[in-house]
């Protein structure tokens, strides 16, 4: 009789489903370590009432939007906003502006940090590696502000650049009128201001490489080239792929302030991105419902990006988001 309770107890017991079981485990580990989740409540609290609440204001994209009759009150348009400003005149203009500059910041500025990372692992002296690491990384805390006025100061026709220049041209370079300088400007002074900063995760990455595998290496004759390659690449691809993968996921955020900073009447054709354009027609103008449409536009067509490019990667390497 025994037995037969107790067979039966077991069957009844395996067929309670599996994920019954594992919230069962969840909920006993979260009861356990109750005072471990209570630390998480303000960043919660932080991310729902500053990133997931104010989301339901997306909603006047689909609006015509008036404060005096409120969001719910608001006339409803449907696309019209997406359709208006994929059909004005000027679109196209500024959807390459934004993916040019983000396709060369992605293309150039990526892998400039994991050349540093790995040039300042072949530093051995630990005083010489932090005082280059101190250079390297100072730009990064220097305001977007105070580096656009730094750009114009240094390549202003009376500016030290152009006093070299004109030892050997006839008249001064106008650097920030000309639209066909922008984009190398942008992107090189991008690339000075983050990439020092950037390669901290990257030598973080590198402090896992075993010694003893470059010693077995050397004594095999691979050069540091090839050490380089075998050894300290493969310890970073994980990192790589996961970082280059929310890279993607941004590629149309290019930066609001510096490219406002750096515009002026003349390099407009160049200089006039997305976020720029929505700023003066969402703000400036007080069209809030066409620069809703044109903002979230811009968060759709980034994470159709990162679900694809995440896919990709997934697939190719192994590594990926979620």
């Amino acid at each position: 009789m025994a037995n037969g309770l107790g067979s039966g107890n077991a069957d009844a017991l395996s067929q309670i489903p599996k994920k019954s079981k594992k919230k069962q485990s969840s909920l006993k580990y979260i009861k356990k370590n109750w005072i471990l989740y209570l630390f998480l409540t303000p960043a919660v609290l932080t991310v729902l009432i500053f990133n997931y609440i104010p989301m339901y204001g997306v909603v006047i994209a689909f609006k015509d939007f008036s404060p005096v009759r409120g969001i719910m009150a608001s006339e409803w348009v449907g696309f019209s906003h997406f359709v208006n400003f994929m059909q004005s005149p000027n679109f196209y203009q500024i959807f390459m502006n934004t993916v040019k500059l983000s396709a060369y910041e992605l293309l150039i500025g990526f892998p400039v940090p994991i050349i540093l990372a790995l040039m300042l692992n072949q530093v051995r002296r630990a005083s010489i590696k932090k005082n280059i690491q101190l250079i390297i990384y100072a730009p990064h805390f220097i305001s977007v502000v105070v580096i656009g006025g730094m750009i114009f100061m240094f390549l202003s026709p009376a500016g030290p650049l152009n006093a070299i220049l004109t030892i050997f041209l006839d008249r001064p370079v106008s650097f920030m009128s000309d639209p066909n300088y922008f984009r190398t400007i942008f992107v090189a002074s991008g690339i000075w201001q983050a990439a020092g900063f950037a390669s901290i995760i990257y030598v973080a990455a590198l402090s896992n490489s075993d010694p003893q595998l470059h010693d077995a290496a050397m004594i095999d004759g691979a050069s540091l080239l090839q050490r380089i390659w075998h050894i300290d690449v493969q310890v970073l691809k994980p990192v790589m792929a996961v970082l280059f993968i929310l890279a993607v996921g941004g590629i149309m955020a290019v930066g609001f302030e510096k490219a406002y900073l750096l515009q002026t009447d003349m390099n407009l054709p160049a200089s006039e991105v997305i976020e720029t354009y929505v700023y003066k027609r969402g703000l400036q103008a007080a069209d809030w419902s066409f620069g809703a449409a044109v903002g979230l536009f811009l968060s759709v067509i980034n994470l159709m990006l990162l679900v694809t490019v995440n896919q990709v990667v997934k697939k190719l390497k192994g590594e990926s988001l979620f």
